[in-house]
């Protein structure tokens, strides 16, 4: 309760603050749109999303704004729904005429908004790690490509673990691409997979799939869930007297925030793949964390889906400012290349791809709740969307 007295708080703040913008003349003012399941099974994830975008406005609004405007964000919800993201998408674009579009989080519901910005010729900020295999001109990617998640997330477990692997996901895009990458690395290293599952976004009864889990005595569980459905597996696991000691699972959707819903106590000790937790030592993380909890209330947590919507606000920022204008094609064009002192590290956005450079991180769970890096690429590391430096991922 206290949680979402919190964010109504800060989101009445917001709203008064943009209010009192929009009766200062039009041209002192610039929309943009913030698209988001504010409700449905993945609100858990996106609300903290929309949240750091807002955060990120309110702070350069009181900069001064963007070339000299103020930003007025327009909010829709996708209701965890990519039908339902498509024809929202549609009204930010078309009767709202927003200058740009920060927002989705699970692949259908990227998927169900790209042809619409590719048509319409807008610009979409998208802020969480994926499956690859696309590069849209009309799509910024601020999260991790394959290959700096789930590559590297595998060879860790297998070289830890073992290289037995049991797949569980959600029942679409992004867990079943993922999974076919997987299995083509795992066939490249000499690994194997002894199950894969997938359930409707949403999905709460775990009981057969863990049966399943425990007979087939993998080395290491790859969790794709998306959602709600995080908070049941893990209880169930646990219920069930799976543990990560015996065997842990590695998760590329579990972010600080996902384990508050589900309760540390769940999922202490089983292990993630980011680029950022709210651990990450760096001077700009500081600053990040303390204005967070000092805008939604000390109790809440950062994330690196978070931390990338608010890297993406201020990369568009500063894009615009290098192009002079909010007309997309030159703000793309002057994103090539911007790096930005990012509470992750620096993060630089790649001309070829529209994917940012990142460091990998491997995070191990506390019973805390917050994720300490257990290993990390030495530098930021290239995105290859397509894998195609990996011999092994040719065909996918």
């Amino acid at each position: 309760m206290k949680k979402t007295i919190m964010i109504a708080f800060a989101s009445a703040v917001f709203a008064f603050g943009f209010i009192g913008c929009k009766k200062e003349k039009p041209d002192n003012t610039v929309k943009v749109g913030l698209l988001h399941s504010l409700t449905g099974t993945m609100s858990i994830s996106e609300v903290p999303v929309r949240d750091a975008e807002l955060m990120a406005i309110n702070e350069i609004n009181a900069a001064g704004g963007v070339l000299g405007k103020q930003i007025i964000p327009v909010q829709e919800d996708g209701e965890s729904d990519p039908d339902v993201f498509a024809r929202k998408a549609e009204i930010l674009l078309g009767d709202e005429k927003v200058a740009t579009v920060f927002g989705c989080w699970t692949s259908d519901s990227r998927k169900a908004v790209k042809d619409i910005f590719e048509e319409r010729y807008g610009l979409l900020w998208y802020p969480v790690q994926y499956e690859g295999i696309e590069a849209s001109p009309n799509i910024m990617y601020m999260g991790a490509a394959p290959n700096q998640q789930v590559v590297p997330a595998i060879d860790y477990c297998a070289e830890h673990f073992g290289k037995k692997f049991f797949l569980v996901g959600s029942d679409y895009v992004f867990p079943r691409t993922a999974n076919k990458i997987i299995n083509a690395q795992l066939k490249d290293i000499g690994g194997v997979c002894v199950g894969e599952e997938y359930v409707e976004l949403g999905h709460k009864n775990f009981w057969s799939i863990i049966e399943e889990i425990k007979k087939a005595r993998p080395d290491v569980i790859v969790n794709t869930l998306n959602g709600d459905s995080n908070i049941t597996f893990f209880r169930q696991l646990r219920e069930s007297n799976v543990t990560p000691d015996e065997i842990p699972v590695m998760s590329f959707s579990i972010t600080e925030a996902e384990v508050d819903n589900i309760g540390a106590e769940y999922i202490a000790g089983n292990l993630v793949t980011w680029n950022y937790y709210q651990t990450t030592n760096t001077p700009e993380n500081d600053r990040f964390v303390r204005a967070y909890k000092d805008t939604y209330g000390e109790t809440q947590k950062t994330g690196d889906p978070i931390e990338a919507a608010y890297i993406a606000v201020h990369l568009w920022a500063m894009a615009c400012e290098k192009a002079g204008t909010f007309d997309v094609e030159p703000v793309r064009i002057a994103a090539k290349g911007l790096s930005f002192q990012a509470p992750e590290g620096t993060v630089t956005i790649d001309g070829g791809n529209q994917h940012l450079s990142k460091t990998i991180r491997i995070g191990k769970i506390n019973e805390d709740g917050t994720i300490d890096e257990i290993w990390a690429s030495k530098e930021a590391v290239k995105p290859d969307p397509y894998l195609s430096t990996y011999a092994w991922a040719r065909g996918l």
